[in-house]
Order: structure tokens, then sequence, then C-alpha cells
């Protein structure tokens, strides 16, 4: 049974950019900083930091990066069927 690596990548790009942005949210409150530190360097380059403007970039970065990973691994997976 094949997947629909499109569909796929949405739904794990949403759950990635939601952890991304609900972690920031924690982080802006003071918790979780050792993760926010982390996130920091991977998108820190393009304008992230834990403010509320982090939160969107974070969210919308995260579901790129969430989306372009699953949708890969269905692609593969596809594939080896």
């Amino acid at each position: 049974m094949k997947i629909d690596a499109v569909k796929f990548g949405i739904a794990g790009g949403i759950i990635s950019g939601l952890g991304i942005a609900i972690s920031t949210i924690v982080g802006i409150f003071g918790y979780y900083s050792i993760h926010n530190s982390m996130v920091m360097e991977m998108y820190g380059m393009f304008g992230y930091g834990a403010t509320w403007l982090g939160v969107l970039l974070g969210g919308i970065y995260g579901f790129v990066d969430g989306f372009i990973v699953v949708w890969l691994f269905a692609w593969i997976y596809n594939k080896l069927i």
C-alpha cells in the first residue's frame, strides 16, 4: 500500500511547526531554554528568536523542514514497495 507523500508531508509539517511554535512560546516565559538555544542555532540566521515573531517564524520554518523530511521519507518508502 503506497502512502500519499504530499499529505503525509503536510501532516509532518504541521506537527513539526506546532512543536517549534509551542516550544518558542514556552521559551518566551523562561522555560525550555536549552531547546530554544538549539532552535536558535538552526534558525537564528533567518531571523528566529524567542519572541512572538519567532513563534511565527519558527512555526513556518518547522513546517517547511518537517514537510521536506516526512515527504522524503514517504517518497522513499513508496519507491521501495
